[in-house]
């Protein structure tokens, strides 16, 4: 089995706002892709809302409003970017890591 150390971090948060961590050996399971999908889809939107933030930044006509949305939206996608890296890196360095029997 998993040891503690090697808990996946979900890319969503539990409903007291704390971190949400999987337990299983099986990475095809039915947690393991849903977390890897749903990481799939921050990112792809993270990658949608930088191509948006570009364009937004060089229209000379973008209101404050609009900035604030941007930014606002832009926070949100780099804490999930964030989440996602972390989790990446701790599962990497897991894998990289010399296994004791």
């Amino acid at each position: 089995m998993t040891t503690p150390n090697e808990l996946r971090l979900l890319p969503w948060f539990g409903s007291d706002g704390k971190p949400c961590y999987l337990n299983t050996d099986d990475k095809t399971g039915y947690m393991s892709r849903l977390a890897d999908n749903i990481e799939a889809v921050q990112l792809g939107t993270a990658a949608e809302l930088l191509e948006h933030a570009s364009d937004t930044l060089t229209d000379q006509d973008t209101c404050p409003e609009d900035l604030r949305l941007l930014t606002k939206e832009l926070t949100g996608a780099l804490q999930d970017v964030l989440r996602v890296a972390t989790s990446r890196g701790h599962l990497l360095a897991l894998s990289e890591a010399p296994h004791h029997s």
